[in-house]
């Protein structure tokens, strides 16, 4: 798909292939590509009025320039592995697909070999704009192919579309497109209103949709909302009694009565409310008083209703934040499903639970620069780098992926304690210094020194600035593993043999005794280690403390981050740690926007 002057996107290029997870930060454009897509694709979207608005423009710059050309919002799409139906639907909109090089084989349109097996393909384009004589917006979405041929004698060129045959509500239909927004379709998702979810089933089910409402409308009208003899009764018959003082009534009993609605379709569509009830409990209530997490299931369903309604493989299922109010285990399940039945699924997620089920080659990594470029591409892990240490670190991938940088420690130990010292350091008042979480760093557990470069070239392949930290080896780094942490972008080693040493060789004699006053207390300290006696050495403290970190090795225990944890400010936390992480707050503190990954082809006309 091609992007051009929607919202915060003055331009990008996107290739979405198969289940596709778009990741990337806050307001880089991941709402804005499914939202370009509901607008291109969507059957239900052009209910909504305006189509656009003022804020839909790049830089909400909509109105003609002083020249008079008039801004406009292109959003183009190449629907690929079209249905049968389809294809016999919209043959003579179609081209032919290069796959390889991404692009049409018929560069020049039409010009195709008739032997030709690559696939057909769908290129459309949704248009928008205002229109200063209408005062209004406008949009709508095309075919691509062909392009209409200009002449003094085609007025309609200078129409939306360009001349341009539409592509209907109905033609939509064929691509299948649902989008799951987070926290924005259940509030009329179980209403009857035009175009909500609950309408479109209705719509896909029923051959009879006037029979439907016309019976609606009868059976409210016969509903008896007014009681024999009740005082509502005697009320109404008052008013009766009085109107018609002034107003020729018709002259029967019930020439005043009471009913829920106004009896028109439109009226019904919007009083009627879906009820539900769900555990705990079994008192049914409106749809949109569920909590967060159930109305998002709730809203889930009904589109996974709509999808087999229309037939699974020939959906584009986007979904967005499955996670907001839904527990891991639901978050997996959803993805697995919509993976799993789906023709395509495209999904945003901040949760690493959601990113672990996505393989490497199905996650697309945003980035976005100031002047709106949105660039895109693929995680390709390193042509030596094994897939299974990929698999095998999952989660912690996950996080990888959404950091804004990464530290690459040694071990578990190394990682528990390095947010405690950004703990400490945050809160020294002499220290002026940005937390890593806040920073967006992540703290990636290598498993030991050897692997801590082999991580460098990958990380740095998807545009982060990488960090790394560890130990004085035992022997040696091989040269190829070596040459690896020339990818980061500070590389660190630190001239100890563990970590042990370095929190007893950089840490004052003070913080070590506080800790291990208290260390007693805690009910897993190792019993053969002994207690600090009053009268102890610094060198006793140190062969103590040395024992006691020894015995309780590991992130498990947390005994050295708990001794982190003992310092009062920055001058008594381990210098080697304290310098690291200065330089790496300095430097993303002076980092300019990441730049956007180089386009893709051109994947369509109409630019």
């Amino acid at each position: 798909m091609r992007i051009r002057n929607f919202r915060g996107v003055q331009s990008a290029d996107i290739r979405l292939d198969g289940h596709t997870l778009l990741v990337g930060g806050n307001s880089v454009g991941k709402s804005t590509i499914c939202d370009a897509l509901d607008l291109a694709l969507g059957p239900e979207r052009m209910f909504r009025r305006p189509v656009v608005d003022e804020y839909d423009f790049h830089s909400a710059a909509y109105l003609p320039s002083d020249e008079g050309a008039r801004p406009e919002i292109h959003i183009e799409v190449v629907l690929v592995d079209l249905s049968d139906t389809a294809t016999l639907r919209f043959g003579a909109h179609l081209r032919k697909w290069d796959v390889e090089s991404n692009d049409f084989a018929d560069v020049e349109a039409d010009a195709i070999d008739e032997a030709d097996t690559r696939p057909w393909c769908l290129p459309i384009v949704f248009f928008g704009r205002f229109n200063p004589a209408e005062d209004d917006f406008e949009g709508g979405t095309f075919f691509a192919h062909p392009v209409p041929i200009s002449d003094d004698l085609t007025a309609e060129i200078a129409d939306l579309g360009g001349g341009r045959r539409s592509f209907t509500r109905e033609d939509k239909r064929y691509s299948g497109y649902l989008y799951l927004r987070p926290n924005r379709t259940g509030s009329r998702a179980l209403s009857l209103q035009r175009g909500s979810l609950l309408d479109t089933i209705i719509r896909l089910e029923s051959d009879t949709e006037v029979t439907l409402w016309e019976k609606l409308r009868s059976d409210l009208a016969d509903v008896a909302l007014v009681a024999k003899d009740s005082k509502l009764e005697k009320i109404l018959g008052q008013v009766k009694s009085r109107v018609s003082q002034f107003v020729s009534l018709g002259g029967a009993s019930d020439d005043v009565q009471l009913h829920a609605s106004e009896l028109t379709r439109e009226n019904i569509r919007e009083v009627l409310r879906v009820f539900i009830s769900n555990k705990p409990g079994a008192f049914a209530v409106p749809f949109g008083r569920l909590s967060t997490g159930s109305l998002n299931l709730v809203v889930f369903a009904l589109l996974t209703y709509i999808a087999e309604l229309r037939g699974d493989t020939s959906v584009i299922f986007a979904m967005e934040e499955p996670e907001i109010a839904i527990p891991p285990h639901a978050q997996r399940r959803l993805v697995d499903f919509v993976t799993t039945h789906m023709g395509q699924a495209i999904v945003t997620s901040h949760s690493p639970y959601v990113i672990e089920r996505f393989e490497p080659e199905n996650i697309v990594v945003l980035r976005r620069d100031d002047d709106g470029l949105l660039g895109s591409g693929p995680i390709t892990l390193p042509v030596d780098f094994k897939l299974k240490r990929y698999r095998e670190n999952r989660r912690q991938f996950a996080e990888a992926i959404l950091a804004r940088a990464v530290l690459v420690v040694e071990g578990a130990t190394e990682a528990s304690l390095i947010p405690v010292a950004a703990d400490v350091m945050e809160a020294d008042p002499a220290l002026k210094y940005t937390h890593i979480d806040l920073a967006g760093v992540s703290v990636f557990d290598a498993g030991n020194d050897v692997s801590v470069p082999l991580y460098a070239p990958l990380f740095r392949s998807l545009g982060k600035p990488v960090y790394g930290m560890h130990d004085t080896p035992s022997q040696p780094l091989k040269a190829d593993i070596a040459a690896k942490g020339q990818d980061f972008t500070e590389y660190k080693v630190i001239p100890y043999s563990g970590v042990e040493d370095l929190l007893i060789t950089e840490m004052p004699a003070s913080t070590k005794r506080r800790f291990l006053e208290k260390a007693p207390e805690r009910p897993d300290y190792p019993s053969d280690c002994g207690s600090l006696a009053p009268s102890a050495s610094d060198q006793d403290v140190d062969a103590l403390l040395r024992d006691v970190l020894r015995h309780r090795k590991g992130a498990y225990y947390g005994y050295a981050a708990a001794l982190v944890a003992e310092a009062e400010g920055a001058t008594e936390l381990p210098a080697s740690i304290v310098s690291l992480l200065g330089l790496i707050d300095q430097q993303l503190t002076a980092e300019p926007a990441s730049p956007a990954v180089d386009h893709a082809s051109d994947p369509g006309e109409g630019s």
